[in-house]
């Protein structure tokens, strides 16, 4: 009765989606300030039944019932606790009630807690949510329903990817999805002031929260999917350009182009126009990232449908929603005042200029993406578009985007003098020039975008502390702590992945128990290989003694044998040290009783990693900064009322 209680649920919620959505075009027709009232509560309610269905699918994935389908086919009996809760959306139906859930979620949270807005527009703004949260419940119950049963349960289930059976699964999918459904929000509102036709600073002010908490999560589980694959994957890299991690890094460049945007909408009432499009184009990337990983069209071990007609209902429902926004902001844009101007030499300028190169990096990613989608079923051509196109393209575009990141804080609101911005930036200018000459004299080897990179990161960093320079730091604001440390993560993450890139020393040897080996400053040898026992899995685990400087320490990568499904994955042993990581991969036995390993010797690559924990440190900072500045605000209002 449980799935049937989900199912229920699950019709429940899709029915209020449909009074939220008939509520408020209602209430905006004839003005009735009753009936405009009545959205909020829904859209609550709402948000509860949806999560209750999520609840229902993660109790019979716990319970192991086996005449649900979905539960058959991704889960088995001997699977660890965790990753029958976290299975749960480890799948194709069960990750889309999930995105869902949090959908009804968000609208509950505007409707309870939105009190900026024109009451007017925030019912258009929720009204936009239902109907977004609407096409996603057709999806589900007509396409991919999650509770679906088995005329016959089967004795035991097919069981979880190995490569998903980390606790990685628990994190990453879920900050995703708070990430992508916080741009839909900002869609919402984007969609909700235009209708209203009130786009403005008071807008602004009420979409920024929405936007900063969508790309905190969103950096977070881009920082936490980079580690993930690298970690589990045994390939020892960190980013690999795969069409579903791309689809994950377009929404974050459009919305940190809408961050920054907002932020000057929000205090300077500026760039009016821009900031509606930057709405329209992120959530436009965040639905075509859900149509790669679940229209079928894909082959990754992140993609979850193999079903094209699925393809095709998220495809109508991309042109449905992307289309109807533009044009609703081309009947709009006229009507869209210009706001405040500003000189090109501004605060103003260099964040259009940061928005532009976004843009162009985005669209080098988007075209890269797609193309060989586009040539293989146009055409019938198979193209491959791997790395070395990406970092070519997008690889000195993102160089000139750190250059106008370290300036842009530098400058001042509406105009400046270039002379003075430049005595501003004499330091941080120094300081890359002298790692340049330093990098070429002494790692010549390491290839120009990398020096560069390493170059511009130490000048960023410099630059990125410089607006709390002669400040008094107990009277500072905390978003302008908040961007400090965002801008010094960017300078951190590129530190890391230019030393990754110049200085990385590979070794794949066929190497004797015994039989010492070198990568970078270490040598290692394998002292023996036993059988473990797992949970759920066997494995042949290697005892590798790496000595460096006199001192030792041992390794134990695995090779695992998964019985459900049938799969045998390597299992990475990594031992993290202040300079870098010692990356080691246990391989196959050969004939003549060698082992294969691949050893990696990777300098300071945990600074990427480190670094994006900072970007999103100084995304929470700023978001509790302006919520405090808000509260005082608007306590100071009430005071003189």
């Amino acid at each position: 009765m449980i799935a049937e209680a989900g199912l229920a649920a699950l019709w429940i919620a899709a029915a209020l989606a449909a009074l939220q959505l008939m509520l408020a075009a209602i209430g905006l027709a004839r003005g009735d300030p009753d009936v405009l009232r009545s959205v909020r509560p829904v859209a609550v309610v709402q948000g509860v039944i949806v999560a209750l269905a999520l609840i229902l699918l993660i109790s019979v994935f716990v319970a192991t019932d086996l005449s649900v389908k979905l539960v058959a086919d991704n889960s088995h009996s001997a699977k660890p606790l965790i990753y029958k809760i976290a299975g749960a959306w480890g799948n194709h139906e069960g990750s889309m009630l999930l995105w869902v859930t949090i959908l009804g979620l968000a609208g509950g949270a505007v409707a309870l807690f939105e009190r900026q807005l024109a009451e007017k527009t925030l019912v258009a703004t929720l009204g936009s949510q239902a109907l977004i949260a609407l096409g996603f419940y057709a999806f589900l119950l007509f396409a991919s329903n999650p509770f679906a049963r088995l005329a016959t349960a089967p004795a035991d289930g097919n069981g979880l990817n190995p490569l998903l059976q980390d606790p990685g699964l628990a994190f990453h999918p879920p900050t995703l999805y708070i990430g992508y459904v916080g741009i839909s929000v900002a869609f919402s509102f984007a969609v909700g002031a235009m209708v209203m036709r009130d786009v403005g600073p008071a807008f602004a002010r009420a979409m920024r929260p929405w936007i900063l908490g969508a790309w905190i999560f969103l950096t977070l589980g881009i920082t936490a999917g980079s580690y993930w694959a690298y970690y589990e994957l045994g390939w020892g890299g960190w980013w690999f350009w795969d069409p579903v991690e791309n689809a994950s890094l377009m929404p974050w460049l459009a919305a940190t182009a809408l961050l920054h945007s907002v932020t000057v909408l929000a205090t300077r009432d500026g760039l009016r126009a821009w900031t509606i499009m930057l709405a329209v184009v992120a959530f436009s990337m965040s639905m075509v990232g859900t149509f790669l990983v679940r229209s079928g069209i894909l082959t990754s071990v992140h993609a979850f449908a193999v079903d094209p007609e699925r393809g095709a209902f998220i495809l109508i429902l991309l042109a449905f929603y992307i289309g109807g926004a533009l044009l609703l902001f081309a009947t709009r844009v006229a009507t869209i005042r210009e706001g405040q101007g500003f000189e090109l030499v501004s605060r103003e300028g260099a964040l259009v200029a940061n928005n532009l190169l976004l843009s162009v990096i985005l669209g080098v990613v988007l075209i890269g993406t797609l193309y060989p989608i586009f040539a293989a079923g146009v055409f019938g051509v198979q193209v491959s578009i791997g790395p070395p196109f990406f970092n070519k393209a997008a690889g000195p575009v993102a160089l000139a985007l750190v250059a106008v990141m370290a300036a842009g804080p530098l400058m001042r609101w509406r105009r400046d003098d270039g002379g003075a911005v430049l005595g501003r930036l004499f330091v941080p200018i120094i300081v890359t020039g002298l790692m340049v000459a330093a990098l070429v004299v002494f790692a010549s080897s390491a290839g120009v975008l990398a020096i560069l990179g390493l170059a511009l990161a130490f000048g960023l960093a410099v630059s990125s502390v410089a607006p709390l320079w002669k400040r008094n730091l107990r009277r500072t604001p905390l978003f302008t702590y908040g961007m400090v440390v965002a801008h010094l993560g960017i300078a951190v993450s590129l530190a890391g992945m230019a030393s990754e890139s110049a200085f990385t020393q590979q070794t794949l040897v066929a190497a004797r128990i015994g039989e010492p080996q070198r990568v970078g400053p270490y040598r290692i040898a394998i002292t023996g290989v036993r059988p473990v026992l797992g949970p759920n899995w066997t494995a042949l685990e290697a005892e590798l003694r790496a000595e460096r400087d006199g001192a030792s320490f041992t390794l134990a990568p695995q090779s695992r044998f998964f019985a459900n499904p049938v799969t045998t994955t390597s299992e990475s042993a990594i031992a993290t040290v202040l300079d870098g990581q010692l990356y080691t991969v246990l391989g196959q036995r050969d004939a003549e009783g060698r082992w294969q390993l691949r050893l990696w010797w990777k300098p300071f690559v945990t600074l990427i990693w480190a670094g994006g924990a900072l970007v999103a440190i100084g995304g929470l900072l700023s978001l509790i900064g302006r919520w405090l500045r808000e509260r005082r605000t608007t306590a100071r209002r009430e005071g003189l009322a």
